[in-house]
């Protein structure tokens, strides 16, 4: 953190008239309190210099609200704080109260920052090659083909197998909890160097989730892919997938930082968010 005050910049990422009432209740007690100034305010499509003279990033919104900020940041990663207005909230995990209540905790240096897995997608297709940084994961979908598909996996160039599915996704541990947890992938704690692989709806019933290291290369293509098939980054960028398109997923230079207080726990998140009770209580409370 550099000397002087606190330098905020504020993603506010859309429109939502809540997030506008957040960002209301939000910037006087930014404004009002010493030793912390906000420097830049930015939407969701504006962009963000590579050096915005900040130290921290505040994201209003939710998780989806956090990797569209990753992105905006691009290779010049912040520390960011996500204050949580959607639904579950992994990532941007307190409330605009809590941000309030620890806005100074956040000024005086009371946090620490957890460095995360975060990945570069190359889609090479017609001689070209999009590349993408991403959070979360790379899923290659059926889509709009409504066609069952065969997905070829390469590890570091050998042929690993072919997955007959629906689907495929490649997920970071930040994004084990998000469309990997949904198609029976596994948690995974947030600070592991891996990735996960995990089929949609596979064909096969022997074929199970992957998990490799994180300085491997992943490489997917798709045997005679019809229309409609779908490659999708973080839920938030499509491109369609023709044949001889190669998708290629590997660790980024860049790395995620999320601030964290004091007192905050990866499995008591877990526990609130997913609604972990411990056992199921099968027994008769009626006495019979």
């Amino acid at each position: 953190m550099s000397d002087g005050p606190l330098k905020l910049i504020v993603l506010t990422g859309s429109d939502r008239p809540e997030v506008l009432e957040a960002w209301d209740e939000l910037l006087p007690l930014m404004q009002e309190t010493e030793g912390v100034q906000v420097v830049g305010t930015y939407a969701r499509r504006d962009e963000i210099p590579e050096d915005p003279g900040a130290d921290i990033v505040v994201v209003i919104g939710g998780d989806g609200s956090i990797l569209r900020g990753c992105r905006q940041l691009g290779t010049s990663q912040l520390p960011i704080v996500g204050i949580n207005l959607g639904r579950l909230g992994f990532l941007a995990d307190i409330t605009v109260s809590d941000f309030c209540g620890n806005l100074r905790q956040l000024r005086d240096g009371e946090y620490e920052v957890s460095e995360h897995l975060m990945f570069r997608c190359e889609h090479h297709t017609e001689g070209q090659v999009h590349s993408d940084l991403g959070l979360n994961e790379v899923t290659v979908t059926a889509a709009g083909s409504l066609k069952m598909l065969d997905i070829d996996l390469e590890i570091d160039g050998e042929p690993i197998t072919t997955f007959s599915c629906d689907g495929l996704i490649v997920s970071t541990p930040v994004g084990s909890t998000a469309h990997n947890l949904s198609a029976g992938g596994p948690i995974m704690r947030q600070d592991l160097q891996a990735f996960c692989i995990t089929p949609i709806c596979p064909h096969t019933l022997t074929i199970r989730p992957i998990v490799d290291s994180a300085e491997r290369t992943y490489e997917l293509t798709v045997a005679n892919p019809p229309e409609g098939v779908t490659l999708v980054i973080d839920g938030q960028i499509s491109r369609p997938i023709g044949e001889g398109d190669r998708i290629v997923v590997k660790r980024a230079a860049a790395t995620f930082k999320l601030v964290r207080f004091s007192g905050h726990s990866y499995y008591n998140t877990l526990h609130r968010k997913l609604g972990w009770r411990g056992q199921l209580d099968y027994r008769d409370r009626s006495g019979r």
